[in-house]
C-alpha cells in the first residue's frame, strides 16, 4: 500500500490535524514543529496528543514527521544564530518523543561564507549536541537545491555529515523530488542512476523518507520552488515512476506542493490509483 500524505497544520492541534489526515485519504503526515517562519511552539496537551495517537492507531497512520522550521541554520556564522537553532532543535526532538519511532526533518543548514567544510563540520557538531541516547525519533537531513550557500544539495556532502554523526542508528536522509532535481539530479530521464549515486555515497538504506513535489524550474537551476504534482517540470510520468520504484515504494511520501486541503485529496487520490499495488 502506498504510504502518503502532505504538510498540514498542527496550528488546532493534534488530533484535528489527524482528522484532516484522514478526510484527504492520507494514511501518513507532516507537520511543522514550530512557527516556519519563527520560533514559537504550540504547547503540547497530552491529552490531544493521546487522541491523535489513538485515531493514528486506528487509520492506520505511520511514518510521522515532523519538520524544523525555516529559520534554523545550524551552520551560521553567527553565535546567537547556532545557539538558537542548538535550542529550538534540542526542544524539537524532546517534543517529538510525544509521537515515538517519528522522524524530524531539517535542512542542514547554510554556510554563508565560511565554506562547504566549515559548514559540515558545524552542522555535524551540533547533531552530536541535540541526538541523546534512549530517542526513538531519528532526524532526517533533507537533500536540498543548492541556492546561495546551503549545504546538502550533493549526495557526498550528506555523506560527510552523516560520517561525522556518533548516533548512527538515529541519522537518515529525506530525499525531496523537487530539490535533487533543482540541484542536478535528473530524476525525469535517469531515475536509476540517481538512485545508484545515492547508494554508493550514502546508502539506499539511510534513505528513509520522501518529500513527493514537482518543479517550477528547470534541472540544475538551483533555486527552490514547489509546483503541484504534474504541473511543473518533473511531470506526472515521472512522479509516478518515483512512487513505483521498487526501492523507493517501500517509503513514506509527503506532498509539500501548493495546495489546500481539498487539492492535496486530489493528489493524493491521484498518485494512489497510480501505484501498482
Amino acid at each position: 500500500m502506498l504510504k502518503i500524505g502532505c504538510h498540514l497544520s498542527s496550528s488546532r492541534g493534534f488530533l484535528a490535524m489527524g482528522k484532516d489526515a484522514v478526510k484527504i485519504g492520507a494514511n501518513t503526515l507532516q507537520f511543522f514543529t514550530r512557527n516556519p517562519r519563527g520560533s514559537k511552539a504550540r504547547k503540547i496537551d497530552s491529552e490531544d496528543v493521546a487522541s491523535f495517537l489513538r485515531l493514528a492507531r486506528e487509520k492506520g497512520i505511520a511514518g510521522i514527521m515532523g519538520h524544523a522550521p525555516y529559520t534554523l541554520n545550524p551552520c551560521s556564522a553567527s553565535n546567537k544564530t547556532r545557539e538558537f537553532t542548538l535550542m529550538a532543535m534540542t526542544d524539537d526532538v524532546l517534543r517529538m518523543e510525544y509521537l515515538p519511532h517519528s522522524y524530524y526533518t531539517f535542512h542542514p543548514g547554510n554556510h554563508v561564507g565560511q565554506g562547504v567544510e566549515t559548514g559540515i563540520s558545524l552542522t555535524a557538531a551540533m547533531l552530536n549536541q541535540i541526538m541523546q541516547p534512549g530517542q526513538t525519533t531519528t532526524i532526517l537531513l533533507e537533500t536540498m537545491s543548492g541556492k546561495g550557500t546551503e549545504i546538502g544539495s550533493t549526495f557526498a556532502e550528506l555523506r560527510q555529515i552523516i560520517d561525522r554523526v556518533t548516533r548512527r542508528d538515529r541519522i537518515g536522509v529525506c530525499l525531496d523530488t523537487c530539490h535533487v532535481y533543482d540541484a542536478g539530479y535528473d530524476i525525469v530521464n535517469d531515475l536509476d542512476g540517481v538512485l545508484q549515486d545515492f547508494d554508493r555515497n550514502i546508502g539506499l538504506e539511510n534513505l528513509l523518507a520522501i518529500h513527493l513535489n514537482d518543479s517550477s524550474n528547470p534541472l540544475g537551476s538551483r533555486k527552490d520552488r514547489h509546483a503541484a504534482i504534474g504541473k511543473g517540470t518533473i511531470g506526472l510520468e515521472a512522479m509516478v515512476r518515483v512512487i513505483n520504484h521498487p526501492r523507493l515504494r517501500e517509503r513514506p511520501f509527503f506532498l509539500e506542493t501548493p495546495n489546500d486541503l481539498d487539492g492535496y485529496a486530489a493528489e493524493i487520490a491521484l498518485l494512489r490509483e497510480a501505484f501498482q499495488d
